[in-house]
């Protein structure tokens, strides 16, 4: 099976040359070089003050795998998104989804951020079908984060509220 594998990924003369470690098998064989590139180079990996009442904070995971994932959006006062970060526990799928997820919201409004479906985050990273619950994960993560936000911003008029009575 492997051999068969190996047969379409790679050319013969790359074999005859030189042996490939593990890791380096995987990402020429397996995943599209955008997930490579994600995953290699991930793109705002940290936190934000989740205190903060323009943080809002989604954590979400995937018993059946294990991965986690934890995405943050920091809102302005204008209701766009100016910063996201995100903390991954999972394979190169995850990281690579959570990572483009970040790039994806910044600069857009709470309701553009919604329009983020899974399906788009997958075909820009090429999924395979096995990898597709990293994409619904990242998308879980964005609504997550979205109504953390919303909560906080909800719980804010409340307290005005009781504050002005």
């Amino acid at each position: 099976m492997a051999g068969t594998v190996v047969k379409k990924c790679l050319s013969p003369l790359s074999l005859i040359t030189r042996r490939l470690s593990a890791p380096e098998f995987i990402t020429q064989c397996c995943y599209h070089k955008k997930v490579v590139d994600h995953y290699e180079n991930p793109r705002n990996v940290g936190s934000l003050d989740k205190n903060s009442k323009k943080v809002g904070t989604g954590l979400v995971g995937a018993p059946a795998c294990g991965d986690v994932m934890k995405l943050q959006i920091e809102v302005d006062d204008q209701g766009k998104i100016v910063d996201a970060r995100f903390k991954t526990f999972g394979c190169g799928s995850a990281i690579a989804s959570s990572s483009l997820a970040t790039e994806w919201v910044k600069g857009k409004t709470l309701d553009e951020a919604l329009e983020i479906k899974n399906t788009h985050i997958a075909k820009e990273l090429s999924l395979p079908p096995v990898k597709l619950h990293c994409s619904m994960l990242a998308e879980d993560a964005i609504k997550a984060a979205l109504a953390d936000y919303r909560l906080k911003q909800h719980d804010d008029q409340q307290e005005a509220v009781r504050a002005s009575n």
